[in-house]
């Protein structure tokens, strides 16, 4: 794409996003001026903490999930799909469990893992469609952790990374990710190891709680020298569930809640990320940790690329991220195969996986008239969460799917980068995210993490092994949410996370 035909394209988007009701959020020209009325009224953030608010509990509208509460709770399908949609939800739910094969091999349809890869399925990563972990100390393996890699850009790789035609600038041998795992026959690009150093912080009530400052480092380098500028950043793997409804919100929405120069002075700047999408055009980043893939469908093709080193019509290259310097692995064969059609994940098992991941259901809120929890909820307001994981939304009427379609959602997110402090930065940019800033991530099913992987973690490279940790690691933007926190006393506190624990 020309630069010019992107910015004419973000112009648009700016113009739109300007006009006289965008402050609101309520742009939406999916919506009669009924229906805005509406959303205005039930998207309000709760004036009174006495009781739950209406629907509080389908979290996900009529897609919640109502299934019973067990290590299953984030693999059932979305509440309102149709007996046809839940066909395809099965077969995309096998191929997301699907074992993929080195080629040549005599599975055929299962040919084409790497040659470099971090997994040999997406479940791998994404255990029972829940958060991953980050390796306990230096001699644990990054099972479902990967390591994203870039040098500083020259100038015309600067001009492609504004024109969100790279993420980054790539390592010249490594690429933007390191694969520890190969294919027989070649080195696998690096081993990866994380350590860590325990930081005391004292809470008011007299508590206090250890945090893990994590260093991460790269070793047995398989394809030459690393470098001094190479840039890494460690990603565990985030809950599947709700993808679909994220992706739905009208991006008005998204865009009013935008503050970059911080306009209204309460120290919150979100801003967008930008992506293209599959047809090139300028759209908001939602997915990924600093929100660089624009839709699931890209997700789910990247992921298939770089954590796989699968092909498929968003993402066709044979060999993944192997780069040019990788001779060994651009010379394995490929596992395309020619019946199938062009690519390693032919473009209907790509549909069937994103539709999947599209569909996997929010559980339904547990305990939201209990006392205790209420009481939390009026403390996370009253710290200042909500200034960036902004509880509701409805979403669009022009959603591609009808189970996304006109929900009232809770998913705490604002789908914006916000600077996070150094003490989260990974001082390495990707898109228009600095090495400082981060998607908000969603909190929705947070209460549910240990119930379906109980090795999970949490922030981006999975330092904090509870959700209070978490919170004391925010910095930056959250820096005076997270002193509130800290400030508070024990018992208010704990009504805090029984809070969070019921999402």
């Amino acid at each position: 794409m020309q630069k010019t035909t992107l910015l004419a394209g973000l112009a648009t988007i700016c113009i739109f996003a300007a006009a006289p009701w965008a402050s609101d959020g309520y742009l939406r020209l999916d919506l009669s001026k009924s229906d805005r009325e509406r959303v205005q009224q039930v998207t309000q953030p709760a004036g009174s903490f006495d009781a739950a608010e209406a629907f509080e509990a389908m979290q996900a509208g009529a897609a919640t999930s109502t299934k019973p509460i067990n290590a299953n709770a984030f693999s059932n399908p979305s509440g309102n799909l149709s007996f046809e949609d839940q066909e395809s939800f099965l077969l995309g739910n096998g191929l997301f469990r699907k074992d993929w094969a080195t080629s040549p091999s005599s599975t055929l349809a299962s040919d084409g893992l790497g040659p470099l890869f971090n997994a040999r399925s997406c479940q791998s990563c994404h255990i029972k469609d829940g958060r991953g972990h980050a390796p306990l100390d230096a001699d644990d393996p990054a099972t479902t952790m990967l390591v994203r890699v870039s040098v500083p850009p020259d100038e015309e790789q600067q001009l492609a990374i504004a024109e969100s035609l790279i993420p980054a600038a790539p390592h010249p041998s490594y690429g933007l990710q390191i694969q520890d795992f190969a294919a027989a026959g070649i080195p696998a690009e690096a081993r990866v190891s994380v350590s860590y150093e325990d930081i005391e912080v004292s809470l008011a009530g007299g508590e206090t709680v250890s945090l893990r400052k994590p260093t991460l480092t790269l070793s047995n380098p398989g394809y030459g020298a690393f470098g001094d500028d190479m840039m890494l950043s460690a990603r565990v793997a985030p809950p599947m569930i709700g993808m679909g409804l994220l992706e739905a919100i009208h991006p008005s929405d998204i865009l009013a809640l935008a503050d970059p120069e911080d306009s209204d002075g309460d120290g919150i700047s979100g801003r967008p990320n930008w992506a293209l999408n599959e047809h090139g055009d300028p759209v908001l980043g939602r997915f990924g940790w600093k929100a660089a893939q624009p839709d699931v469908a890209m997700q789910t093709a990247h992921a298939f690329s770089g954590d796989m080193g699968l092909s498929s019509p968003l993402t066709p290259s044979h060999w993944g991220d192997c780069t040019e310097r990788q001779t060994e692995c651009l010379e394995l064969p490929h596992g395309a195969q020619e019946h199938l059609g062009d690519q390693e994940v032919p473009g209907e098992l790509l549909e069937l996986v994103s539709f999947y991941s599209r569909n996997l259901g929010v559980p339904a809120r547990r305990d939201v008239e209990d006392e205790e929890v209420l009481r939390g909820k009026q403390i996370f307001y009253e710290s200042g969460c909500t200034s960036c994981h902004t509880p509701k939304f409805v979403t669009s009427r022009d959603a591609g799917h009808e189970a996304q379609r006109f929900q009232l959602i809770w998913p705490y997110t604002d789908m914006l980068l916000h600077d996070m402090g150094e003490g989260l930065a990974d001082n390495r940019s990707e898109g228009q995210a600095n090495g400082r800033e981060w998607r908000t991530p969603p909190l929705w099913g947070i209460g549910l993490t240990g119930t379906v992987n109980d090795e999970a973690t949490f922030l981006h490279d999975g330092r904090a092994r509870t959700i209070l940790k978490a919170i004391v690691w925010h910095g930056g933007e959250a820096q005076a949410a997270r002193d509130a926190v800290v400030a508070l006393q024990p018992g208010d506190r704990e009504a805090l996370l029984t809070y969070l624990e019921s999402l």
